[in-house]
């Protein structure tokens, strides 16, 4: 009697709630691309230059699909996640050095995060944000706990808080009423003097979330096993899929979001346009209170699922690099710090997240670099290994996001 492949028995299911259980990995890394440090970034880019710099988006959006597709194929491919393989595969300084910069990259993504989240409910209902900042943070405790009943209710979870963000930009752009040919004369390449020059830098150097890199990796590690090198080729391409399909998702909505402030404060002398909180107010006076309602259930529902999905990424680093588990509330408790006090002591919130954004871009260079090094080799990869046209294009991409990143610390610290 044959054995059936745990494959075979997810595609026995019917011919639509098969592919469609394929997906899901792809989804939660999203959430990264619709943090609250995205917020703030396009309504800026939207207020400031209008639709000029919705190319970047597209630009920012097509790189992140390719770096998250290479990421999911690591898992595929070797059982293993990026930070294992790294352990396994680099001299042990090395090793001790890359996770010492993650757990940076944790507590800065945390900070950015519950931040968010922290804001989202002052707005909506007054709360201050120290409290706010620990309500956000149990929420994130809250959807790890479903990890306890197997990967596709925290996968529905994240998505579905992805779906409230979506839904929350499409009720706004068609209260806004959007300008079809607008938006497309912005996918035309072009700069309004420097200004916009270190906007579209800064849009575009922070496409890539290091954590995420390392997440992607361990939730394809060991979701549907494969028996062998033709699933693991089935299984890719359905992986391609999940990543061109929520990526494209959280593209629309960095879109959405450009689009809105465009169309709405793009001409006007508004202040405090540039904060999270500004924005809302701003939103509220001009399109009224509904719109930023909106605004603000979709900003929550980003801090809620990015925090968590931050959480699950500390753990694939601690586990990964040092082959080590501390329990979960110590874990979190150590790098929800930061975002406590930063949120106790009265620091202005958007201004730290901000910076929480240049402790992340420090970050990229040591997730991507061994990313690249590792799918490019065959004894790594097996049959998924990258073919070389591949590799060059994830060189390039890889360049350019490390460039653009340094030249946002120089013009942060210089």
């Amino acid at each position: 009697m044959a054995v059936t492949t745990p494959l075979q028995e997810v595609r026995s299911r019917g011919r639509f709630r098969g592919p469609l259980t394929l997906l899901g990995p792809a989804f939660v890394a999203a959430i990264a691309y619709v943090d609250p440090g995205n917020f703030a970034t396009n309504f800026s880019a939207g207020a400031e230059f209008g639709y000029r710099l919705a190319w970047v988006i597209l630009f920012a959006n097509l790189m992140a699909m390719l770096i998250q597709s290479l990421s999911g194929k690591v898992g595929l491919a070797t059982g293993r996640n990026l930070p294992e393989l790294c352990r396994e595969h680099f001299p042990r300084p090395v090793t001790r050095g890359l996770w010492v910069q993650a757990e940076l990259v944790a507590m800065a993504t945390d900070l950015a995060e519950v931040i968010g989240g922290a804001i989202a409910l002052n707005l909506l209902f007054g709360l201050p944000l120290l409290t706010g900042g620990v309500i956000t943070a149990a929420v994130a405790f809250a959807l790890l706990g479903l990890q306890g009943k197997g990967y596709r209710p925290f996968e529905l979870a994240i998505a579905g808080l992805l779906a409230v963000i979506a839904l929350g930009f499409v009720f706004n752009t068609v209260v806004a009423g959007v300008d079809g040919a607008e938006v497309a004369s912005g996918f035309v390449p072009s700069f309004d003097g420097v200004d916009s020059v270190l906007l579209a830098t800064g849009i575009l150097g922070a496409t890539v979330m290091p954590h995420v890199i390392y997440l992607h990796s361990a939730l394809t590690q060991d979701r549907i096993a494969p028996a062998d090198d033709a699933e693991r080729r089935t299984l890719l391409r359905s992986q391609r899929v999940d990543v061109v399909v929520a990526m494209g998702v959280a593209g629309l909505v960095n879109l959405a979001m450009l689009v809105l402030a465009a169309k709405l404060f793009f001409g006007r002398d508004l202040a405090g346009i540039d904060t999270l909180e500004g924005a809302y107010a701003a939103l509220e006076d001009i399109a009224g209170r509904p719109a930023a309602l909106a605004f603000a259930v979709a900003l929550l529902a980003s801090g809620f699922a990015s925090s968590g999905v931050g959480t699950y990424a500390g753990q694939v680093v601690m586990q990964g690099f040092l082959q080590r588990r501390i329990p979960l509330i110590v874990r979190r408790g150590i790098t929800l710090a930061p975002a406590l006090v930063v949120l106790g002591v009265g620091v202005d919130p958007t201004r730290a997240l901000v910076l929480s954004q240049v402790v992340l871009s420090f970050g990229i260079p040591f997730a991507l670099v061994p990313l690249v090094l590792l799918t490019r080799r065959k004894d790594v990869m097996g049959a998924l290994v990258n073919r070389s046209t591949t590799t060059a294009v994830a060189w390039v991409v890889a360049a350019l996001i490390i460039a653009l990143n340094g030249f946002l610390l120089l013009g942060t610290f210089f």
